[in-house]
Order: C-alpha cells, then structure tokens, then sequence
C-alpha cells in the first residue's frame, strides 16, 4: 500500500514542486497540503496521513510546535522535517518536538522516497548534517568508541541485551533487521524495544537514538 503523505510548507512554489516530485514517486500517495502548522494540525485530523512532510520556519505556527502537538495528539502520524535548515538549534528542536526524521531541501528524490519510507515504517532518518549535529550536541568525538556494552555499566538498568540492541536502533535497523541480525524472532526484539523504551522513558525511536547518543551506546 501507498504511504500517505501531507506537505506542510509556506511557500507555495516548495509546495508546488514537492508535490509534483511526490506525485512522481512509487510507493507515495499525496493526499494534502498546508502552508502553516495550525493547518496541518486541521489536516492531519482530516485526512489520517501516514507521513507528515513538514517545514519548520513558518508564520502562525512553526514546525516544531506544530510537530510537538502532532505527536501529542495523532502520534500515528510519523513527522519528518524538510527545510532549508541544518543548523544545531533548528535539528535539535525538530527531534525533541518529536519528529522521525531530518531532511534539507537540497535531498534528492530517492533520498525522500527513502526517507519517506523509513519513518512510516516506524524508523528513524537524518541526513548526514543532521547526524553531525546529533553527534557533536551530544559531545561525541567523531573518532571515539563507546565502550562495549559487555564492558561498561550500563545507565538505567539496561541489560547487555538492550544495549546491544538499542545500539542497531541507531544504526538505523528495523526490528526485522535486528532480529535476523541476532538470530532471535521479531516478536522477541519488539519485547526488548518495549523494554527500552520503557527505561530509558524514550517515547519512539527517534528518542532512543538521541538516548544512546547521548550515553554513548550508539556506533560511531
């Protein structure tokens, strides 16, 4: 089945030409757009997308507002933000607010399809600028190695397994992938996700891969 999509932008040549991009993509269904958050807030309501393709420097409302409540309210609507914008405080608050996923606008067509994609199927993506914020915020050197999760005491009561796991998590693996990648069912690794989230008080996977940036459990 198609992926749902709403365009949020306030430029009305972006949104003309995201759309005929979209309109051009397999596996992507268009179904509306809004050039500010407080209409995106009305058309998510409306139309049940699956994907919200959102700027974030807007009138009325931005996008990270627009996104917080989105998340608070439909949070079956994966947020992705579009935008100019790579900048620490912009990538950052997009995240916290709860979005999916981190695009510029210089993506091209496969990487939004991709993106797309991604967080509809409950993942996370950013571009690499985005990522280079992430880590960087977080004080991560780019040449540094966590310690291994076998080796280290591990931060709220997470198991070596966890870990392990939290740590694909930020790869950017689906709990399909995971489970083929550890031998172990789906339905055993979605019990250790659970679980994560849980401890570590992460509401989606997004949160997670900030968490174990921020602990240095994810991969460099």
């Amino acid at each position: 089945m198609s992926v749902r999509v709403l365009l949020v932008d306030d430029q009305r040549v972006v949104r003309d030409g995201l759309a005929l991009l979209l309109g051009l993509l397999p596996g992507i269904e268009l179904v509306g757009s809004a050039e500010d958050g407080e209409q995106a807030l009305e058309a998510v309501a409306r139309l049940q997308p699956d994907v919200v393709l959102m700027d974030l420097r807007m009138p009325r409302m931005d996008g990270i507002e627009a996104t917080r409540r989105l998340r608070a309210d439909h949070p079956d609507a994966a947020v992705l933000a579009l935008t100019t914008y790579a900048d620490d405080e912009s990538v950052l608050a997009a995240l916290r607010a709860g979005a999916r996923g981190y695009l510029t606008k210089d993506a091209g067509a496969e990487d939004i399809a991709r993106a797309v994609s991604t967080v509809a199927a409950g993942q996370m993506v950013l571009d690499p600028a985005a990522q280079e914020r992430v880590v960087r915020n977080l004080g991560i050197g780019a040449s540094a190695s966590p310690p291994s999760a076998g080796t280290r005491t591990l931060p709220d009561d997470l198991t070596r397994r966890e870990a392990e796991i939290l740590g694909l998590i930020a790869e950017g693996l689906s709990n399909g992938e995971i489970a083929t990648r550890l031998y172990v069912s789906e339905a055993t690794v979605k019990t250790h996700v659970n679980h994560i989230f849980a401890k570590t008080g992460a509401r989606d996977r997004a949160q997670a891969v900030a968490y174990a940036y921020r602990t240095g459990l994810a991969p460099t």
